[in-house]
């Protein structure tokens, strides 16, 4: 019977081995951060695709009214919920047409819920993207934050939670903007949950308050055997909410003015 020596492992090939299970499990650490992000971008590229956003108009909410509000009716938890997540999802995926959504909020469950489940939806998808950009890219990007961004990292080294409630409450840069920008900085969650929730309040009331007056409206128009008019947007509810968004539009000026005296 012939006989098989056995050969120790050559010193590269011990260290092949050894350090093979850290590294697998490196990567998979490091793709692991992405994911979160991936799955935003995915779902942003989905709706794109599907073509959501013509889909949400107030030419097609004036038209299925009577069928939405019986299912509100009929349903309602049920029917804030789904009102909720879908918020939810496009504040995390940056998904345009969010005040026309808000405007359906109001529209769909009254100013009051419908602001509620905005300001909830708004905060939750905010969050959401914010800790996702953080996960992937948060080291790499505030290396190499340059331009606008390295400002408004600035504003956050100097005073997170303040700097940020200014930012929502005088909405100078885009709302999804805001969300990465503060992933890059030293900013709690706590702090961008709470300064994110109370800094959009009045632009959320504002846009609630509107959708009520639409509904308002077309109700109106309705019981006259009618189609609305424009002049039929000038009641005190609608001109009201637009005095309020008016308002919400002006702080960066008011703002910048109160700086300026300082100095």
């Amino acid at each position: 019977m012939k006989h098989v020596e056995m050969t120790e492992p050559s010193a590269p090939e011990e260290e092949r081995l050894a350090t093979r299970g850290p590294a697998a499990r490196t990567g998979w650490s490091a793709a692991r951060r992405y994911l979160p992000l991936a799955l935003i971008v995915l779902l942003l590229g989905l709706g794109y695709a599907f073509g959501v956003q013509d889909h949400i108009t107030l030419s097609e909410l004036g038209e299925r009214r009577d069928a939405l509000k019986a299912h509100v009716d009929a349903h309602f938890v049920r029917s804030i919920a789904i009102y909720l997540a879908v918020y939810t999802v496009m504040a995390a995926i940056a998904f345009p047409a969010q005040s026309v959504v808000s405007v359906i909020g109001g529209f769909l469950f009254g100013w009051q819920a419908g602001a509620a489940a905005i300001a909830v939806g708004a905060t939750v998808g905010a969050s959401l993207l914010f800790l996702a950009t953080r996960s992937a890219f948060g080291d790499f990007l505030r290396r190499r934050a340059g331009g606008i961004a390295a400002g408004v990292a600035e504003g956050f080294r100097t005073n997170a939670f303040g700097y940020l409630l200014v930012l929502r409450l005088a909405p100078v840069f885009p709302f999804f903007l805001v969300n990465i920008v503060a992933a890059l900085c030293d900013i709690r969650l706590r702090s961008f949950v709470l300064a994110t929730f109370f800094g959009i309040l009045p632009g959320v009331f504002a846009y609630a308050w509107l959708g009520e007056g639409v509904d308002s409206v077309l109700v109106a128009a309705r019981a006259a055997g009618r189609e609305p008019s424009v002049a039929d947007l000038l009641t005190p509810q609608i001109t009201f909410a637009f005095f309020a968004l008016a308002a919400v539009a002006a702080l960066p000026l008011l703002i910048r003015w109160l700086r300026q005296r300082r100095r």
